[in-house]
């Protein structure tokens, strides 16, 4: 079993405007630079085998600001957010409403939920080869924990997407 704990990145500066970023590779907002230093204090006295995140940049700054000292971080591009194409930077009241449509249909110019629910449960289907019997962090995106939910939690994507989300100080699961 893998014991895995999930961080959401901290706060961009497309958070801030209300945007929907999907593939955009934005910056952490100084309100997400605290969010990290705070992600930092609180795991201070805990230990990870590995810390995982995606490849775009909010998630990387804030693992390596949050832990990067203390802990190997390990990127991986298949723990992205989803690909909005068209729709990427565009009003995330706008994008909201057009999850629940894209579970099997791609946003247009970019992917479903289905095309990143399989990147996720390759990565899942590694971590338990390589991580058996360890302890992880994840840094990602809603659409990372979209996966975690659907494939450890048996959370159907037509429950998870129109779910309100609502940031916690971390999130555990247990990959048997």
């Amino acid at each position: 079993m893998v014991t895995i704990i999930f961080e959401a990145h901290g706060t961009t500066f497309d958070n801030e405007a209300h945007k929907s970023s999907g593939w955009n590779d934005v910056e952490l907002s100084p309100l997400g630079i605290q969010q990290s230093k705070e992600m930092a204090e609180r795991y201070k006295d805990d230990h990870f085998d590995a810390i995982f995140c995606s490849d775009l940049k909010r998630a990387v700054d804030s693992a390596r600001i949050g832990l990067g000292d203390r802990f190997p971080i390990v990127i991986d591009k298949r723990l992205r957010e989803c690909d909005y194409g068209d729709f990427t930077q565009h009003p995330s009241a706008e994008v909201d409403v057009q999850k629940p449509k894209r579970i099997h249909e791609p946003f247009p110019n970019g992917e479903s939920y289905e095309q990143t629910s399989e990147r996720m449960k390759s990565f899942l289907d590694d971590l338990k080869k390589n991580y058996d019997g360890k302890r992880v962090m994840i840094i990602g995106h809603r659409v990372t924990q979209y996966g975690l939910e659907h494939w450890i939690l048996g959370k159907p994507y037509a429950e998870i997407i129109p779910a309100p989300w609502h940031w916690q100080p971390g999130w555990k699961y247990e990959l048997a």
